[in-house]
């Protein structure tokens, strides 16, 4: 397989190197860096970033252009988005690349018509409804009902660890809809606004400081029968299209590959670091290190060139994550013990956090394995479909 790209491509990519230098002000750094939620005026500096992004036709660049696209190969959208989350640039909503391609296959053309548009133009904010406390990487033991009264359906239930739900305008959700079918059936998928009354959004602080993610309540909430996406108790089956069109694992590569980078830099040119890279096993560990996010990147291309084939990536996309997830936990355990005590202090403890207490964060970030499914479901996955082994 040939993991190079072409003229146009490479061309490409350089035109989105020059926007994010042209756009990567303090606030948007700040952004990329804490996330949206740190301030609320960040969250607007970041849709009014993604909706130039949008103005460019970048976000659909891969669609059909009867729905907005340029029809352009997928390996447009993966430089997009690994460019951008190298630099810590947050001008890409995943959900975009989510749930735009699964309206194309599954909306209905109202759907299309309200959605797809505003979608691409970085207009809209969504946030994805799965997860619930006891339905994680199990995700059919969801107990969020959903039943029919009318032209409506009534909502009860909860879901958490919901990304952005604070700032989104929309949620995508899945809910049970038939208690008596088998769990991967009777679950259907709905579309309304995060604004529908009896929806509550509880922000939950991470062990990081981050506040990225959520629990979201639904109380008797009541949405238009057309709010149903696909059809009724077949929304599992709509749910793993949405998922299938974010499995390169690209944008997490890059961004680890970033906090490798920084790591270097810093080593190199910190009169600390010099002092802590002549430790001749700190020198191994690196390099080790760095073989292993080039492998984890050839790993994301190689699911990029099979999509862009027309092939479905399964056993590939899981592999190329687990091992992503393995390198984000070295990169980050590795930049712990090199820089030692030094790389506890939060950012809070001033100019002598280094990195501006990446390294902190990176680790304690690194202790989460499931998000997108975890390890245990993927080896699984590469096990069954990958080598032919029995359940």
């Amino acid at each position: 397989m040939d993991f190079r790209f072409n003229t146009e491509e490479n061309a490409y990519r350089a035109e989105v190197l020059q926007f994010i230098t042209d756009e990567m002000t303090d606030d948007i750094a700040l952004a990329g860096v804490q996330g949206e939620a740190a301030d609320p005026r960040l969250a607007d500096r970041v849709r009014q970033l993604r909706m130039k992004v949008g103005s460019r036709g970048w976000i659909a660049m891969s669609w059909p252009k009867e729905y907005g696209g340029q029809d352009k190969p997928l390996t447009y959208q993966a430089i997009l988005r690994e460019e951008m989350s190298y630099a810590r640039c947050p001008a890409i909503d995943p959900q975009a690349y989510q749930l735009g391609p699964a309206l194309i296959v599954h909306g209905t053309e109202a759907q299309k018509k309200e959605h797809i548009g505003r979608i691409a133009s970085g207009e809209d904010r969504w946030c994805q409804g799965f997860s619930e406390p006891d339905a994680g990487s199990d995700l059919a033991s969801l107990k969020t009902r959903a039943e029919e009264d009318g032209d409506e359906f009534v909502i009860n239930g909860q879901k958490i660890w919901t990304s952005n739900a604070h700032n989104a305008d929309y949620i995508h959700l899945l809910a049970r809809t038939d208690p008596d079918a088998p769990k991967h059936r009777g679950i259907s998928y709905f579309l309304f606004p995060m604004s529908t009354t009896g929806v509550t959004v509880k922000p939950i602080r991470q062990m990081d400081n981050g506040q990225g993610f959520n629990e979201v309540y639904f109380d008797n909430v009541r949405v238009p029968r057309d709010s149903l996406f696909g059809e009724l108790n077949r929304g599992w089956y709509v749910a793993t299209t949405t998922l299938d069109f974010e499995r390169s694992n690209v944008a997490s590569m890059a961004g680890y590959r970033r906090d490798y980078d920084d790591l270097m830099a810093y080593l190199s040119t910190d009169q600390i670091g010099r002092t802590l890279l002549k430790k001749t096993t700190a020198r191994h560990k690196l390099a080790d290190i760095a073989v292993q996010i080039q492998v984890s990147r050839m790993l994301s291309y190689r699911v990029i060139g099979m999509q862009a084939k027309g092939e479905v990536p399964n056993m590939e996309a899981s592999l190329a994550k687990v091992f992503a997830v393995e390198v984000r936990g070295n990169v980050s355990r590795t930049s712990m013990e090199i820089i030692g005590l030094l790389g506890q202090l939060d950012p809070a403890g001033g100019t002598t956090a280094p990195l501006q207490g990446m390294v902190e964060r990176s680790y304690l970030r690194s202790a989460c394995k499931v998000g997108g499914g975890s390890q245990e479901i993927q080896l699984n996955i590469i096990a069954q479909r990958g080598l032919g082994l029995p359940r």
